[in-house]
């Protein structure tokens, strides 16, 4: 049973469903509770957006989306969001998945600027990023809704290994 990384397809969104039904999954997007299969289909089918999977034998058991930009001043930045369905926390599928996103942004969109958003207080997530060159960049008090209170986030980012400083 050997995790792949391999680009979205629409077989995949039942295993997306089900990731996004997941209230502890929830509550670290900006996504709230009961979306449905349509508006989950919706947050993948934007010509803007580039999503992989990691497949556990045909099943989509966690995403990683690189959010493109068009002016032609930002062309050089995307943003990017991950998740991974919780009984595969902690078996490296977000290292997975964070490599490609990250190969894919330097060697072949022409990325120099990866960023995120982050939940202050998700600190596997925020390991995970630090161990892919991300760094704080700010915070952004009282800017998500989470649990019933408002919450905070964190800002980061990081430059392509190809760019010189």
């Amino acid at each position: 049973m050997a995790i792949t990384i391999r680009h979205m397809e629409d077989k995949d969104m039942d295993g997306l469903c089900d990731i996004y039904s997941i209230s502890s999954v929830l509550e670290n997007t900006s996504q709230f509770m009961h979306l449905g299969s349509k508006r989950i289909g919706q947050l993948f089918s934007s010509s803007d957006l580039i999503t992989l999977v990691a497949d556990l034998d045909g099943r989509a058991v966690g995403h990683v989306t690189l959010f493109t930009r068009q002016k032609p001043k930002e062309k050089h930045i995307a943003s990017t969001a991950i998740a991974v369905h919780p009984e595969f926390h902690g078996r490296g599928v977000g290292s997975m998945l964070m490599a490609e996103a990250i190969d894919l942004s330097d060697n072949w969109l022409n990325v120099l600027r990866l960023e995120l958003e982050v939940n202050t207080d998700n600190a596997p997530a925020i390991a995970l990023y630090r161990k892919f060159g991300f760094g704080l960049e700010g915070e952004k008090k009282m800017a998500t809704f989470k649990s019933g209170q408002y919450a905070d986030l964190y800002l980061m980012a990081r430059l392509a290994s190809w760019h010189q400083v």
